[in-house]
Formats: structure tokens, C-alpha cells, sequence
């Protein structure tokens, strides 16, 4: 299994808290079919980052817990939602007591982990009968869209890595669900589809800025790249509004 580079996302907090969108209705009505995210569930969100999902799921009644070894993401989850608990850890090995959930999830994060260890800790945390919720939702290259556009940009300013994705082409599904099953998780269910997000021109540069591509630049590089970037949208996607096609997938598993 060929892991990512390890990325600091917290250079990007302030960006990833304020311009990073979170999954939308129809996502929250697929996973209640699961029984995920009624009142009073136990659920621990690994790779939480700001708490989006953590937080979207407390709003449904869930006791949730974010986990993530950031602390600059952990702070801006703390200001958003301060009643809820947020943990320094990593999704390998969380220190939590086992059986101590009722789901545990994983959000637009599954690939930057150890997966197999982080899928036998996840075994371990769940209480019997529990679910692990894989999912994401990233941008979708589209040909001559704003994904592709924007992706031209940063190939100037950064080329990217042998075998780095470029633009919704991170996620493994089937092999994911295989690797699962020296866990124990023999059961799964998933859905994806596509669906547009619409972002100002700002708020889909500062999107970019907490993007793994962006955060890996040096500060001078990041200003020459949003300053290219932004021309390039003002005359490829002029208005106020451009909308950018997404990919949403969920993966669930029983424990």
C-alpha cells in the first residue's frame, strides 16, 4: 500500500475553516438509511480537521467526538463548536478505550492514513454492532472546467508528484473495501454520485489554499499561484459565482 506524503494542513486552518464546505443534505439522508447520525449516538470523526462532519452530526443529536493530530485544525474546530470534545491523536492508534462507539467515521481523509492499522483501530473502538463510515466529497475533474483550470495553475507553480491525484482521482473505493476485511469488516454498503457546488471566486481560491497541492508550496509560491489563479478565473469563469462539479461517496461497514 503506497501511502500519501504526509501533509501539514494546518498551515492552511484559517482557509480549511472558512471556505471548506461540508457534506450536503442528501449526503446526512443516505446515511440515516444506515442508522448514522440519530440522537445519541456514540461517534468519534478521525481526521475531524475543523469538524465538519463532527459538528454536522452533533446538530442531529449525536455525541461526537473529533480526532485529529493538528493542533492548529483542532483550534478552529474548538472556536466553531467549543462544546464539543476535540482530541489530539492519530486515527492509527487513538489511546481511546475500546468499544467505546457506536461509529466511527472518516471524512475526506481515508487516504492520508496508515489504512489497515487505522481500519483494526477502528475494530477495536466500536462496540459491537457499530459502523464504519468511510466518505468524501472532493472536487471532480470535469475537461474544461474549474477543477481543470485550476489544477493548470498549480502544475505551473508546482508540478505535481509521480502518481499524486489531480482532481477527484484520489479515492480507491473497491480497494478499500477490500482492505477492510483483515479487520473484521466483513459487511459494507456504498454509494457516490456527482453534484455541483457553486463558490465565489474568493471562496474557491481560499478552497484551493487548503487543497494538499497549495499546502505544500512555500508562502512566496502560494501568492504567485493565487494571483495567477485568480486572473484565470476572472476571464475563463467571469461573474460572481462559479460552480465547480463535486464527487460525494460514503462506504459503510459493520462491525
Amino acid at each position: 500500500m503506497t501511502q500519501p506524503p504526509e501533509v501539514d494542513f494546518g498551515r492552511a486552518a484559517a482557509d480549511y475553516a472558512r471556505h471548506r464546505q461540508g457534506f450536503p443534505p442528501v449526503f446526512f439522508a443516505r446515511i440515516a438509511a444506515w442508522g448514522i447520525g440519530q440522537p445519541g449516538q456514540r461517534v468519534l470523526d478521525l481526521g475531524t480537521g475543523t469538524g465538519l462532519l463532527a459538528r454536522a452530526l452533533a446538530e442531529r443529536g449525536c455525541l461526537a467526538t473529533g480526532l485529529d493530530p493538528s493542533p492548529d485544525l483542532l483550534a478552529q474546530a474548538r472556536a466553531a463548536a467549543p462544546d464539543l470534545t476535540w482530541l489530539a491523536g492519530r486515527a492509527e492508534a487513538t489511546g481511546l478505550p475500546g468499544g467505546a462507539f457506536d461509529v466511527v467515521t472518516a471524512a475526506t481523509c481515508w487516504h492520508w492514513f496508515d489504512r489497515p492499522a487505522a481500519a483494526a483501530e477502528a475494530m477495536r473502538l466500536l462496540a459491537p454492532g457499530g459502523r464504519l463510515l468511510i466518505c468524501s466529497l472532493d472536487w471532480h475533474r470535469v475537461p474544461g472546467g474549474v477543477v481543470d483550470a485550476t489544477m493548470a495553475v498549480i502544475r505551473r507553480f508546482s508540478p505535481l508528484p509521480e502518481g499524486a491525484p489531480q482532481g477527484g482521482g484520489v479515492f480507491q473505493y473497491p480497494a478499500w473495501a477490500r482492505e477492510l476485511l483483515p479487520a473484521g469488516f466483513s459487511a459494507w454498503e456504498s454509494f457516490a454520485l456527482t453534484l455541483p457546488l457553486s463558490y465565489t471566486p474568493a471562496a474557491w481560491r481560499g478552497r484551493v489554499q487548503a487543497s494538499a497541492h497549495v499546502v505544500a508550496m512555500d508562502a512566496a509560491t502560494r501568492t504567485a499561484y493565487d494571483a495567477v489563479l485568480a486572473d484565470v478565473l476572472s476571464s475563463q469563469f467571469p461573474g460572481s459565482a462559479v460552480v465547480v462539479e463535486h464527487h460525494l461517496f460514503a462506504l459503510v461497514a459493520w462491525a
